[in-house]
């Protein structure tokens, strides 16, 4: 509803302002720099003046972004000022580490302020024994919490649901149901978006989206308003098949229910974006052989992980160099072939991670599937047949010309065809495969491919 024009309030006068990108999304580097000045020269004030102002995303950031001795001076001096989520929002081997430098009666008074979701996926990745040795400073309701939450599989909906919900039996009315939120608001989730309906065995029955709840006449009863689909996920059920689930469905909330479907939990459409995001740079990284958090792992153990794939490529290299030693004699004589070999392995390798990208994709998207598979592997090899023959007519005009020789452009042209046929082939059809056989395609594809 608009308010008429004479009782609206006169325009504040204009300012100009300019924003970048940088202040509009995130800390800038010139906020870092005069936090750090502040933590170097001991101006207490100023620094809690600054950290006062920042939400849990940027303080997170400033975290990650000041170095180790900076970061550690901030915690044991400042820790109080951050708040419990910035540690929700930080890499998870940095949160890792930052927790672990940090007592088990710090740690456990951070966990008893946030969700049951946010608080065990705090603690879910350090050491067992200093696990155990939090969890039971904490209270004796979320302890259980906790430890039924750790006993899920990993990557699980168990792990990912929070416990705090509302749960509202069927029976009752619309108005009934607002006196009682109005009554225990201060039991409520901080935030949630849907009520679900239940049996008198906990069962889900129906979700009634807080929308329809109050636009409803009070003597309306519940189950009349419930919706039938409640789209209820297994504590079981592993969170890419949940975040798929929540794309399909268009949802913002789900019922998690246990064997017995009783309802046990919630998972919203906030953590489904972080399991998105997660998975979506897990499985980029994996193309490349790099762990998350290499950023912020020590030199060694980068070293370590990085070094097994390349050491597997290492071997793949010797193999085509193995496989160009036949053709040594040939070289020798002709060694215009030693020149123009590199453009053919070139054009062949980024041809075959162009498919390999957009089959690897389609697999963890759930858009390629045994019913789709041949379409998609044909694509593949036409556009890379295609591509060959034009990158070939191009290449073979360009080596005639430039060493004197038809016949050698026509060799050329004749490989360039045959390795981007191979390349389309084999980046489609090697994913395909080897998810067949149980094995990450994005993993594994890479090193088959070369």
């Amino acid at each position: 509803m608009e308010l008429p024009p004479d009782t609206l309030p006169p325009p504040p006068p204009e300012e100009k302002i300019e924003a970048t990108e940088e202040d509009l999304v995130g800390l800038s580097d010139t906020d870092i720099g005069e936090i750090e000045d502040a933590l170097h020269n001991n101006y207490e004030e100023a620094l809690l003046g600054h950290l006062s102002e920042l939400g849990p995303a940027d303080a997170a950031e400033l975290l990650s972004k000041v170095n180790e001795e900076d970061r550690e001076k901030l915690i044991a001096e400042h820790g109080a000022a951050f708040d419990p989520y910035t540690f929700s929002e930080l890499d998870p081997e940095l949160r890792r580490e930052i927790l672990e430098s940090m007592s088990d009666t710090q740690v456990a008074s951070l966990l008893s302020e946030l969700d049951s979701d946010d608080a065990l996926d705090l603690i879910i990745n350090l050491n067992p024994e200093y696990q155990q040795q939090i969890i039971k400073k904490l209270s004796a309701k979320t302890r259980i919490t906790l430890q039924e939450g750790l006993n899920f599989p990993e990557d699980s909906a168990g792990r990912l649901m929070q416990r705090e919900f509302v749960a509202i039996p069927q029976f009752w009315t619309v108005g009934k149901t607002i006196d009682y939120l109005r009554a225990a608001a201060s039991e409520l989730p901080e935030s949630f978006y849907d009520l679900f309906v239940i049996t008198t065995t906990y069962k889900v029955a129906g979700i009634i989206p807080l929308n329809r709840l109050v636009r409803s006449q009070r003597v309306e009863k519940l189950e009349n308003l419930a919706l039938d689909g409640t789209h209820p996920i297994p504590a079981t059920m592993d969170q890419e098949e949940v975040a798929q689930i929540f794309k399909r469905e268009d949802i913002t909330s789900a019922p998690v229910v246990d064997e017995s479907e009783r309802l046990i939990g919630v998972i919203t459409v906030d953590d489904v974006l972080d399991v998105v995001d997660e998975e979506a740079q897990e499985d980029f990284m994996k193309l490349a052989g790099v762990e998350q958090g290499d950023m912020y792992r020590a030199v060694l153990s980068t070293t370590n992980s990085r070094f097994r794939w390349l050491f597997v490529n290492l071997l793949t290299a010797i193999l085509a160099s193995w496989v160009i030693s036949f053709f040594g004699t040939t070289i020798e004589q002709i060694v215009a072939l030693a020149i123009l070999m590199p453009i053919v392995a070139s054009m062949g390798g980024n041809a075959g991670t162009q498919a390999l990208t957009i089959a690897v994709r389609a697999l963890a998207t759930r858009e390629l599937s045994s019913a789709n598979a041949f379409r998609i592997v044909w694509k593949e090899t036409m556009v890379g047949t295609l591509n060959g023959a034009a990158f070939a007519l191009i290449m073979g005009i360009v080596a005639s010309l430039w060493f004197q020789s038809p016949m050698l452009g026509t060799v050329l042209a004749a490989a360039m065809i045959v390795n981007l046929v191979c390349a389309g082939f084999f980046g489609a059809a090697i994913p395909i495969v080897l998810q067949k056989l149980g094995t990450d395609p994005a993993v594994s594809s890479t090193v088959f491919l070369t």
